[in-house]
């Protein structure tokens, strides 16, 4: 079992004092928006033995065992992280195995380098993601039902907006969600800027249902994806309840602390909310659009106390458990490898004290046993 010494990202997003209170250290005053916790290339946790990309690498069976090498190859499948949002992230989407693998191939044909601005598919992997909230944690997840989306837009009394609201009342979900968004990505830009900065006074005006999008609109004025947020649905999550998102489903997480486990990927489309680049005709391939329900997740307890999120994802599985004072070891011993993370109080993990904020690696059927009083996180993979 080894300790992890992880890497705190920097992102202009981020929190300047959720991670540092988290882990009871003092803020620098620069954001610090995500801890990484896994064996990613761009920020590998580091062990006494090497970095874990090392360590993984010198015995992938040892590490992952048989069972999941043989499943997901040799490496580690999952990447855990704690997110903590202080301004909204880019509206954006994931593609579907077969969509990353297609895109990355069509990519490297054309010799765009990996780390171009304009690359959209870094690697060849799907991206789905989970994300728990630790703190009441606001976001973005899938489309309203259009008519919603049309009420929202037409209460604003934006005379440039009506044409969107008439769209949204005409046709098809399906066709009335593809048809508003394209116009909003590809409207002209100085016209939208016009547009969203009336329609922020207004949100601020008017509160309510509108008081996330002016939020949205104070971080990036003139955005289209401001415009484009409010075809979704807000959510706002309460500490231990998560959001699962799937291939398509255009998200962003606006404000809060969590723990986020997502399949073992950097592949992102902007939608906007973002300086960064927008493929809209690839981004319109890869979008789902199907209005719905976002489904908040709540853990499903087991008898030995284990509460899982469930999700149809065979590269990651997030559970947590809550220690009472005076409780009982429990043995957490696996064939496949765990991240484990303690987010509240103090949780012995074998030799290690966790405190909030630590985590440690346990390779497959390493013996793992946890006592304590506090809340831990294990990431795994299902098989």
């Amino acid at each position: 079992m080894d300790r992890l010494d992880n890497t705190i990202r920097p992102y202009a997003w981020g929190s300047a004092t959720a991670i540092p209170k988290l882990l009871g250290a003092l803020p620098t005053g620069e954001p610090q928006a995500e801890m990484w916790m896994g064996a990613h290339p761009g920020a590998p946790s580091r062990t006494t033995r090497g970095t874990l990309v090392d360590v993984i690498d010198a015995d992938p069976e040892r590490e992952l065992g048989p069972e999941a090498v043989a499943e997901f190859g040799p490496r580690l499948p999952f990447l855990l992280k704690i997110l903590a949002a202080g301004a909204p992230l880019s509206l954006q989407v994931h593609p579907d195995l077969e969509q990353a693998r297609q895109g990355y191939a069509d990519e490297e044909r054309r010799g765009i380098p990996v780390d171009a601005p304009h690359r959209n598919y870094r690697d060849a992997n799907h991206k789905p993601e989970l994300i728990c909230a630790l703190t009441e944690f606001d976001g973005l997840c899938g489309f309203r039902d259009p008519l919603r989306a049309a009420d929202l837009l037409d209460g604003l009394g934006v005379d440039s907006l009506k044409p969107y609201v008439d769209l949204l009342h005409a046709r098809p979900a399906d066709a009335a969600l593809r048809e508003v968004l394209t116009a909003v990505l590809t409207a002209d830009r100085d016209e939208m800027a016009h547009t969203v900065a009336q329609a922020a006074t207004a949100c601020a005006r008017l509160g309510g249902d509108h008081a996330p999008y002016a939020g949205i609109a104070h971080h990036y004025p003139g955005d289209p994806g401001v415009i484009a947020a409010m075809l979704l649905n807000h959510v706002r999550l309460q500490p231990g309840e998560a959001l699962f998102l799937g291939a398509g489903i255009p998200h962003a997480y606006l404000s809060g602390l969590g723990v986020e486990i997502m399949a073992n990927s950097d592949n992102v489309l902007r939608c906007g909310l973002t300086p960064k680049h927008v493929d809209v005709p690839e981004l319109l391939r890869i979008v789902r659009f199907e209005p719905g329900d976002p489904g908040v997740l709540r853990p499903e307890a087991s008898p030995d106390g284990e509460e899982v999120y469930e999700t149809p994802i065979d590269e990651f599985r997030l559970s947590r458990y809550v220690l009472p004072a005076g409780g009982t070891t429990h043995d957490l011993t696996l064939p496949t490898p765990q991240i484990l993370l303690c987010t509240a109080g103090s949780v012995r993990a074998g030799e290690h004290e966790l405190t909030p904020g630590q985590s440690v690696f346990v390779p497959a059927a390493e013996k793992a046993e946890v006592s304590g009083t506090g809340t831990l996180f294990r990431a795994t993979v299902r098989l």
